[in-house]
């Protein structure tokens, strides 16, 4: 092995040891694991999504399991928050136009709250596979950073939580977004690569190349349960 190559081991080890999962200092992001984005029929529906939902579900199982408190968010639209996420990055959250098209690329109601909420297969509630318990923090964010604007720093930092376990859609938006928030506010992060999905499998891959470099560390559903038990 080469100089350069034992480097990399030295750090990598150090990375895994200090982001390792710790009681009560550890909790696990569940991110918009929503029907707008999991539904077949939903207009912004992430096929790779569906997929997911058993890893997920095993790694809240083992977080509830171990006292380690789990956390939902869910991307919201309000009209009174008209911010670019809808209108041109998202026309699919703006409300629904009666007698016109909706779909991807229309205005659908998708994930939008309020008066003219999303409902159905558009709905912002997280999925029934994944329900919040009703002691259960659940996020919800008008932005893709799930940090911003939202009291999620304040409920981690008040139960002395500085390390997270990340997992939901899309890997290169809101996950994405929230695991790069997070690592800039010194949390860190481990995401759990079969327990997140988007679009595309390059770009999932992308993603998974720059986290481990600088952001975050990689572990699968199986291996995040194992470390649970140690605990």
């Amino acid at each position: 092995m080469t100089d350069s190559q034992n480097l990399a081991q030295t750090r990598q080890e150090r990375i895994d040891d200090l982001h390792r999962s710790v009681a009560d200092r550890t909790a696990l992001l569940v991110v918009d694991m929503q029907y707008g984005f999991l539904h077949p029929d939903a207009s912004l529906f992430v096929p790779a999504g569906r997929k997911i939902i058993g890893s997920v579900a095993l790694v809240i199982e083992a977080c509830r399991n171990h006292a380690v408190p789990v956390i939902f968010t869910e991307f919201v639209y309000a009209t009174a928050v008209p911010c670019l996420r809808g209108d041109p990055f998202g026309p699919e959250h703006l409300p629904t136009v009666p007698g016109q098209h909706t779909g991807y690329g229309y205005p659908s109601s998708n994930c939008l709250i309020g008066p003219d909420a999303g409902q159905g297969a558009e709905s912002a509630e997280t999925i029934a596979e994944l329900k919040p318990r009703a002691d259960e923090l659940v996020v919800r964010a008008h932005g893709y950073d799930k940090f911003y604007g939202t009291p999620l720093d304040l409920a981690l930092r008040s139960r002395g939580i500085d390390r997270l376990l990340v997992t939901g859609v899309t890997t290169d938006v809101c996950v994405n977004s929230t695991v790069l928030a997070a690592a800039n506010r010194n949390y860190r992060v481990t995401v759990i690569t079969d327990g997140v999905a988007t679009l595309d499998d390059s770009i999932q891959e992308a993603c998974f190349q720059i986290w481990q470099r600088k952001f975050a560390r990689l572990r699968a559903s199986a291996q995040i349960v194992a470390e649970l038990a140690k605990m």
